[in-house]
């Protein structure tokens, strides 16, 4: 812009002789074809990129060198804010995604409960944070089987269970998601882990107790908050994000999990149902990531491996 300001001054002198200029080269050009810079660059980028997949890429993606991913950064060590940064398992697996596609992945963070509504709106390009696969967000249905919206697919990274986290020492001596009834659950919103004390609720009430009081927050730090201090006997996430809470927490102080998960199922990048070129191809980086060994790495690194799986699926999820 500066160096555009400078010459503001010099260039109406020269607006006849350009446009003489200009008009002459179009003459000359008018039977040579499609010759304009933007097509000659696209093209020298696409030859020029060595990466494995990036052939494969859909040409706007190729184009912008950038896949646009939604997540919800409150997941460590899944996905989180450090120093205003989003970091964790699923940013350093795009990373090495990216160096199987030759681009690279953008992180946004927002509401987990409106991901997938964006993706399908074209905001994002994938979704990528914690989300586990099911039929009900394959086919767009509430927990009821009613249409909500338009399905998603998914590209299938990690596998995880539900985990119930309580304060240390278990004061309460919760053992299970059946020790819950009559009791308040803290939970974030839109999440399987809040189905899952749903349909236990409902069990309690079969059985002829007390229903679960569910308490579910915008975000999970309010549901962790409301553990610590009391409100809330128990909170249920993802199991190893419940174990990265409870590791880290006030130094280890703050909380512990009970030992057990309870339908563990697969992870899955988000897309678009009309996003198939794209899918088919982030399936392929994941199998070559896992093949190459940086899967484990980044595993590893987070103490994330007992969600390690050996190979992608697509819609894997029941």
């Amino acid at each position: 812009m500066t160096a555009s300001s400078t010459r503001r001054t010099t260039a109406k002198s020269r607006i006849a002789a350009v446009g003489a200029i200009a008009v002459a080269g179009a003459l000359i050009l008018t039977g040579c074809g499609d010759q304009t810079d933007k097509g000659g660059s696209s093209s020298e980028t696409a030859k020029s990129n060595s990466a494995p997949l990036f052939s494969k890429l859909p040409k706007k993606i190729q184009d912008a060198g950038v896949i646009k991913v939604g997540t919800n950064a409150e997941y460590a060590p899944m996905e989180s804010t450090e120093g205003g940064k989003i970091v964790g398992v699923d940013p350093d697996l795009a990373d090495a995604l990216g160096k199987q596609l030759g681009v690279k992945f953008e992180f946004t963070s927002g509401s987990f409960d409106g991901l997938i509504t964006a993706v399908n709106s074209g905001r994002y390009d994938i979704a990528m944070s914690s989300i586990t696969d099911n039929k009900q967000r394959q086919e767009g249905l509430d927990d009821k089987g009613k249409k909500l919206g338009e399905g998603v697919d998914f590209v299938d990274y990690f596998v995880a269970g539900t985990a119930i986290y309580v304060k240390k020492g278990n004061p309460e001596n919760i053992q299970g998601l059946e020790d819950l009834c009559g009791r308040t659950a803290a939970v974030q919103r839109g999440t399987t882990y809040e189905k899952a004390l749903q349909d236990q609720s409902k069990k309690c009430k079969d059985a002829g107790k007390k229903a679960i009081d569910i308490e579910s927050f915008e975000n999970d730090t309010e549901a962790q908050t409301r553990v610590k201090s009391g409100g809330a006997v128990a909170g249920i996430n993802d199991y190893p994000v419940a174990v990265d809470l409870a590791r880290k927490a006030d130094g280890g102080n703050a909380f512990e999990v009970i030992n057990k998960q309870y339908d563990a199922g697969p992870f899955g990048i988000v897309l678009s149902k009309k996003n198939t070129e794209l899918r088919d191809v982030l399936k392929e980086a994941v199998d070559a990531i896992i093949k190459d060994g940086s899967y484990k790495k980044v595993l590893e690194k987070w103490g994330a491996q007992s969600g390690a799986i050996d190979q992608s699926a697509i819609n894997g999820g029941k």
